[in-house]
């Protein structure tokens, strides 16, 4: 394929729910897998095709495993920050398997079934005080963001007298302007992880990060430096993701009255929802691997060393697999799609994001039944393409 026909990716999108157009260039129905540019000049595969997708995110033929030269890093940011050992996210089975393995029981349908009521005072407080300050407000700051943070450092064990430090570290980690921005923050957690485990190892509290102190580091089954790497995983991953999807949830619901009516009389309908705004919203929206063996998939043969990124926002909008896919139906059985992936690296949060959506959106459009956007759609900013998907900020009426 010459070069004037290779798309970039990553491409911003120019609605905060829909894919970019270019990608949905690559999926004409007979090429589920293409070659797009990085922003090197690299060419790597491009998967589109949903049946594609969970045959290669099984497939161990394909690694996770970024401390490889040639793992796929789509932005320049990324390429130029310190290629180091990534726990849990960045390796592969067996070492995998093992970090899952301990951290399963903190994530479980029941785990997750027993911190609901403790969601559920978070909502409620956190409106209340966006309420009492009255309108308007950036839902962003005020709510979509605090949510899952609280949630997660209750989790956790992590003081959230320290979320507006560990917040602004994760955008910079996210969303950092240049790799020494990456760095900075990567290192600015990392003393701030290694000196936390250092007072919880002294005065043990309650969370998961004192019972992974007790249980595996104390044991040896883990050093202090991978501890560390965990906890800034759990930490960023648990409250990013789900502080985008209530931010750009509520904006696309807001976009479509008429599904937001069926939310609003139907009790039953908001785990279909949920499922549904997972699908269209697709706010993770680059699975990265790399081929260590040469490998046929629809029709094409990927080589050893070969880049493969999984746009999921296209995956998740697959003719073959949703009926009308761009339309979104909030009582669509979308369970089989791919936003929190698929295969060993699904995402282990994923039960405690679930119920995090479910209690947020409900009660918000619960509580505030008249609540509206507060500036012109085309005037509000949402975030680009090389990150999380979701809004920047999302000013809000009642």
């Amino acid at each position: 394929m010459a070069d004037t026909e290779t798309i970039s990716f990553p491409q911003d999108r120019t609605c905060p729910y829909h894919p970019p157009t270019e990608y949905r260039s690559r999926d004409d129905g007979h090429r589920p897998l293409s070659l797009v540019r990085l922003f090197d000049g690299r060419r790597v595969w491009l998967v589109t095709g949903h049946a594609e997708a969970r045959a290669l995110l099984v497939d161990q033929r394909l690694s996770s495993n970024r401390e490889n030269p040639a793992f796929p890093m789509v932005t320049e940011r990324l390429a130029r920050s310190t290629k180091r050992r990534v726990e849990l996210l960045g390796v592969d089975d067996p070492e995998h398997n093992e970090r899952r393995r301990m951290l399963i029981p903190s994530f479980s349908v029941k785990r997750t079934a027993a911190l609901r009521p403790r969601i559920q005072e978070t909502v409620d407080r956190l409106l209340d005080a966006m309420i009492e300050q009255g309108p308007p407000a950036d839902l962003v700051s005020a709510f979509a963001l605090p949510v899952p943070s609280m949630v997660i450092c209750s989790l956790l064990g992590v003081p959230y007298a320290d979320h507006e430090f560990f917040e602004s570290q994760s955008r910079r980690l996210l969303r950092g302007p240049d790799a020494a921005d990456v760095e900075d923050a990567r290192a600015a957690l990392d003393e701030y992880f290694r000196t936390l485990i250092r007072h919880k190892r002294a005065e043990p509290g309650e969370g998961l990060l004192d019972e992974l102190i007790a249980q595996q580091l104390d044991s040896g089954a883990i050093n202090g430096e991978e501890l560390v790497q965990l906890s800034e995983i759990l930490l960023v991953a648990g409250h990013e993701t789900t502080a985008n999807m209530i931010s750009l949830g509520t904006f696309t619901l807001l976009q479509y009255p008429d599904q937001l009516d069926r939310l609003r009389t139907s009790e039953d309908l908001m785990p279909s929802a949920v499922e549904e705004l997972l699908r269209f919203l697709s706010i993770a929206d680059a699975i990265s691997r790399v081929a260590t063996e040469d490998m046929e998939m629809a029709g094409v043969t990927i080589r050893a060393g070969d880049g493969v990124v999984l746009a999921t926002s296209v995956i998740n909008r697959d003719e073959a697999v949703y009926a009308a896919p761009d339309e979104l139906d909030l009582g669509r059985q979308s369970r089989h799609h791919v936003a929190f992936g698929f295969g060993i690296h699904q995402c282990l949060g994923q039960n405690l994001a679930r119920a995090e959506l479910e209690i947020a959106l409900r009660t918000l459009f619960d509580r505030l039944p008249e609540l509206r956007l507060a500036a012109p759609v085309d005037e509000i900013p949402f975030k680009p393409g090389d990150t999380i998907q979701g809004m920047l900020e999302l000013p809000v009426a009642w």
